[in-house]
């Protein structure tokens, strides 16, 4: 009996067709309450990267990531306890936090911030994983 719910389930060899690679991976994970959402990008689900060069764009199309896994996996926004935001240079705070904050506004998650030296694809300026509960007896609207 599975003890948790995989959300759009891929591998990274059709992911990551310019690497050698070969990992069974999931977009989010439902266990129990709690949702996982793995770290989303400025790439759409169909792999077109969203703002070449704009941390703001890659931030708003993860963004639209995130919210849309987290409705497909019972939950929402307003339910985010926990966000982890990676971007590849400091001067990208400013435009990725201004972003990411209009989706959080009035959600008061907890949120952990870090600068590192590089992504998973040099394009990608910014990423941001989150972690939301699905409350008892919640319903989408």
């Amino acid at each position: 009996m599975p003890t948790h719910t995989r959300i759009r389930m891929f591998n990274t060899k059709d992911t990551y067709p310019n690497q050698s690679l070969d990992n069974d991976l999931c977009q989010a994970v439902v266990a129990g309450n709690t949702v996982y959402v793995r770290g989303q990008i400025g790439t759409d689900f169909e792999g077109n990267l969203v703002g070449l060069g704009d941390p703001g764009a890659q931030a708003h199309q993860a963004m639209k990531n995130v919210k849309q896994l987290l409705e497909e996996a019972g939950s929402e926004l307003s339910h985010v306890v926990k966000t982890t935001t990676y971007i590849t240079d400091p001067r990208y705070r400013e435009a990725v936090y201004q972003e990411t904050g209009k989706w959080f506004k009035g959600v008061f998650p907890i949120s952990t911030g870090l600068v590192v030296a590089g992504l998973g694809q040099a394009e990608w300026l910014m990423e941001i994983d989150v972690i939301a509960v699905i409350p008892d007896g919640y319903k989408k609207k």
